[in-house]
């Protein structure tokens, strides 16, 4: 069961430049589910290569699992989703998640959130904190993300009804127990917009984006820099904030963090540009190596919309 931590607080008011300059979207997990080489089956076992009858009946949960990602390498959508569902239901963290993954983006089966939201809330619910599952930790915080996001929307049509209670805490347990960046992401967007009547708190909403900004990602870097650097919820930061945006700029395709970093680049005078680059550059010499990327799951971030603002 979950185990909410305590909300900061300390309550800051928000700034309505960052609400002129940025449609806040909320990011959800990704399409991908193991990124391992392409003899591993999705259990992490050696996949057989030779052509097999169909199977309709398994023997385990893990048999279902390996040729699952057997029939998906062949292209064989049917067999896979049932070898996979057979696979969830024996409780299978990886084909839960990749269930959830699959019907929530609509990759080789219809879309349909509400048998996504089944297989990834499975995952949430089975969760057992005092025997942590270390294997699978990216698949797990990324499904409770995932039901935050469901959680805090809805579902129309299926029964479920927006939960805002619900989805802050789930985003902040995945914020705190797996230090997951989407959940400390989306927790800044709630406390910034105020989001199911959750208390504004600009200075919360900044301290979760500096945690996820300073783990490299770069939605984060990009909001944080621009808040330093127009002075929302602080004393403005300018050269800061242009340096966290220069590193967003640098380490994600998006769009709208482009966007967002040449309007606030062509702002800053010189001096402040020559600072950024500064500490960036210092930056650079002193961090450490990167953490390894994860292994189970990767995330596909939602862009933001981007509108113009005259400051």
């Amino acid at each position: 069961m979950l185990k909410p931590t305590h909300r900061n607080p300390y309550i800051g008011s928000l700034d309505t430049t960052i609400i002129r300059f940025l449609r806040i979207a909320l990011i959800v997990p990704g399409a991908v589910i193991i990124q391992l080489a392409p003899t591993l089956a999705l259990d992490g076992s050696a996949a057989g290569t030779g052509k097999r009858e169909p199977v309709t009946s398994f023997t385990s949960g893990q048999e279902a699992l390996r040729l699952a990602e057997e029939d998906l390498r062949a292209g064989k959508l049917e067999a896979s989703v049932a070898a996979l569902s057979y696979a969830a239901d024996s409780g299978e963290v990886i084909a839960q998640w990749k269930l959830g993954q699959m019907y929530a983006k609509g990759d080789d089966v219809p879309r349909d959130d509400a048998k996504a939201y089944h297989y990834f809330n499975q995952l949430v619910e089975g969760y057992d904190e005092d025997q942590p599952d270390g294997q699978n930790a990216s698949a797990i915080s990324d499904a409770f993300v995932a039901v935050g996001v469901y959680c805090l929307n809805g579902i129309p049509n299926s029964g479920l009804t927006a939960d805002p209670k619900r989805a802050h805490e789930l985003f902040q347990y995945a914020a705190t127990t797996f230090s997951d960046p989407n959940a400390q992401y989306n927790l800044a967007h709630m406390y910034m917009m105020g989001t199911g009547g959750l208390a504004k708190d600009t200075v919360a909403a900044l301290r979760w984006l500096a945690l996820a900004a300073k783990a490299g990602h770069p939605p984060s870097q990009a909001l944080l820099g621009h808040m330093l650097f127009v002075g929302n919820g602080v004393l403005d930061q300018r050269a800061r904030g242009l340096m966290w945006l220069e590193l967003a700029a640098g380490g994600a395709p998006n769009q709208w963090i482009r966007d967002l970093y040449q309007h606030d680049f062509r702002d800053a005078s010189d001096n402040e540009r020559l600072a950024a680059a500064g500490m960036r550059d210092a930056r650079a010499k002193g961090t450490s190596s990167p953490v390894a990327a994860r292994t189970s799951v990767t995330s596909s971030l939602q862009p933001f919309e981007v509108l113009p603002a005259d400051r």
